[in-house]
C-alpha cells in the first residue's frame, strides 16, 4: 500500500522569519543557549573528529546546529562536487572542502544571511577557495540541474513543510549516480495534519 504524503499548510513564508530569527541568534549570539544543543558539545555528541571540530574557526564550531554527522555515511572523495543544503555558519560546508580538495567544490546554500557571512567568514580564513556559500531555499535551490555529485544536509530537511519537494530539488541537482549523506530527524509515525499545520510546533 502506497502511503499518502500531505504537506504541512503553514504559511511558509511566516515560518521562514521565524526560522531565520532564530538562526540569527545562533549565528550572532551562540552563547544564550537554545532548546536545542549547540556547538562543539554538540559536534561531539554527534560523533565527530575531534581534529576535524579542532581544525575549523571558532565561529563555525560555536554555531553549529545539526541533528546528525552526514560523514558517518562515509567521507567525501577527492575532486567531487558537494551540495550542502542548509548550511548554516558552515561547520559541514568547510570538512566537505577540505575533503573533496582543491578539485573539488563546495556549494553551500542557506535561507539565513547571518549564518551565511559566517560561511563565508570561516572559508576565508581557512583559506578554501572551493566553497561558493549562496543564499536560497530547499525547495528551491540555487543549483544548476545535474551538477552536483553529493548532495549533505544536516538537521534541515525537517524544518521544512513540502519533504517531497526538498527531495525533488535534491533529484534534480544530482548527477546521475550521485547521491547524498543526510543528518536528520525521522518520525516512525504518522504526524496528524493538525500537528503539521500549527506554526508553533514547527519554530519551536
Amino acid at each position: 500500500m502506497v502511503q499518502q504524503v500531505t504537506a504541512s499548510r503553514v504559511d511558509r513564508e511566516h515560518l521562514r522569519e521565524q526560522i531565520q530569527a532564530k538562526y540569527t541568534d545562533v549565528a550572532q549570539e551562540p552563547e544564550k543557549g537554545f532548546h536545542f544543543h549547540t556547538g562543539r558539545p554538540l559536534a561531539g555528541m554527534l560523533g565527530y573528529v575531534g581534529e576535524d571540530i579542532d581544525s575549523l574557526p571558532q565561529g563555525a564550531v560555536d554555531s553549529f546546529a545539526g541533528t546528525g554527522n552526514p560523514f558517518s555515511m562515509g567521507r567525501l572523495r577527492r575532486g567531487e562536487t558537494v551540495l550542502d543544503i542548509g548550511c548554516g555558519a558552515g561547520f559541514d560546508a568547510l570538512l566537505a572542502a577540505r575533503q573533496v580538495g582543491a578539485a573539488g567544490r563546495v556549494i553551500a546554500v542557506d535561507m539565513t544571511p547571518a549564518m551565511l557571512a559566517k560561511a563565508r567568514a570561516g572559508a576565508a580564513a581557512l583559506g578554501l577557495a572551493n566553497v561558493d556559500a549562496r543564499h536560497g531555499y530547499a525547495e528551491k535551490l540555487p543549483v544548476e540541474d545535474a551538477s552536483v555529485d553529493v548532495v549533505i544536509s544536516n538537521g534541515v530537511i525537517n524544518l521544512c513543510p513540502d519533504k517531497v519537494g526538498v527531495i525533488q530539488e535534491m533529484y534534480r541537482v544530482l548527477k546521475p549516480g550521485g547521491r547524498f549523506q543526510i543528518g536528520d530527524i525521522v518520525v516512525h509515525k504518522e504526524v496528524p495534519q493538525d500537528a503539521k499545520d500549527d506554526i508553533n510546533l514547527w519554530s519551536g
